[in-house]
């Protein structure tokens, strides 16, 4: 059997990409510092968890090894701003350290998630080959890593970067801070679907399972001479949504599923910030299309919703959670004394 290593593995796509290596007959080893829990990850017995810091991997981590698929980052926009430092730290020089310890200890495959925020906002059409334009942290730190781990690529170290769409679907770590899914939420609860004038300007998506398919793809793509050094934009040419076109889509879904009115707020002034990304190269290369689109990932966090399954917590809002983590850690520390705050260690010869 083949050995995966999976960085990241308790995230957003980590969740999803995990069960479906073991049920492609795969071990996995899995490992992620688990800030929304370790509970994201059913127990399997070809699963092997590892609670740790990527900052701080051993070599020892790597060993028996085929396939590493580095998902680990501090993800979005704002969460990338937010926490600079560690994303950095995290999203760059941590998969550079683990890309280098991969190679060095037999590692066949790497596979780093990156994204198509890189190429910013522009005016054509962008591929692969068009320029870069990453105009945030959690862009410019993708940008570094894929520069400074493409040049690893050997016959013996295959390395293939893939640049997804933004990603929207259901995840055990769920996630109501990207769009669709957002705008899901948002126009389920109140009624109400926020969006930002004037609605013409596109972005490029991809469902959540579908992009872990790709990264399972890689793994297994018999002809390594098409994927090594390359670098694969992850979506569908279709799923360039224009923002009011996807706008009226949730809300069409909403009142179909649930008989309750939505309504479209526009508010500010109209966003010039607009991009379409083509998936040609995948598509041709690889023979992949996506097999999902918003419609599919709109109706399931619906069904899930309406059956209480699901719901937005502070757990479900990245930039939020990383906040509540930050604070309580302070104040823990601040507390403890005596190894606990309430429950305390009562030392040897203590009489309480």
């Amino acid at each position: 059997m083949k050995r995966v290593l999976v960085t990241g593995a308790g995230g957003y796509i980590g969740s999803v990409l995990v069960p479906k290596l073991l049920e492609k007959g795969y071990k996995v080893r899995a490992i992620d510092r688990f800030y929304f829990g370790v509970d994201k990850l059913t127990p399997h017995e070809n699963l092997e968890i590892i609670k740790d810091d990527v900052r701080f991997l051993k070599e020892e981590v790597f060993k028996d090894v085929d396939f590493l698929i580095d998902l680990v980052a501090i993800s979005n926009d704002p969460s990338g701003d937010r926490f600079g430092e560690a994303t950095w730290q995290i999203n760059y020089k941590s998969r550079v350290r683990n890309a280098k310890l991969a190679k060095e200890m037999g590692v066949k495959r790497y596979i780093l998630p990156s994204s198509c925020s890189i190429y910013g906002f522009q005016e054509d059409i962008v591929d692969e080959t068009s320029p870069t334009n990453p105009l945030t942290t959690y862009a410019k730190a993708n940008e570094k890593a894929e520069q400074d781990i493409l040049p690893l690529s050997s016959k013996e170290f295959c390395v293939t970067v893939i640049r997804q769409a933004t990603v929207f679907g259901y995840s055990p770590r769920m996630r109501f801070d990207l769009a669709i899914n957002g705008m899901v939420y948002g126009a389920w609860k109140t009624g109400k679907l926020p969006l930002m004038r004037d609605g013409s300007q596109y972005r490029p998506f991809v469902h959540v399972a579908d992009t872990s398919e790709v990264m399972i793809l890689l793994c297994e793509f018999p002809d390594i001479d098409k994927i090594n050094g390359q670098i694969f934009n992850v979506g569908g040419d279709d799923l360039n949504y224009r923002i009011g076109e996807l706008g009226e889509k949730v809300a069409k879904i909403v009142q179909e599923k649930t008989g309750k009115g939505v309504e479209i707020e526009w508010y500010g002034d109209p966003d010039k910030r607009s991009y379409r990304v083509s998936f040609k190269k995948i598509r041709e290369v690889l023979g992949w299309r996506p097999s999902r689109k918003a419609e599919d990932g709109i109706t399931e966090l619906i069904e899930k919703l309406e059956a209480g399954l699901l719901d937005k917590t502070t757990e479900t809002i990245t930039l939020e959670w990383y906040t509540q983590l930050e604070k309580w850690y302070r104040i823990i520390k601040e507390l403890d004394m005596y190894g606990g705050i309430l429950n305390v260690k009562v030392g040897e010869g203590v009489e309480i």
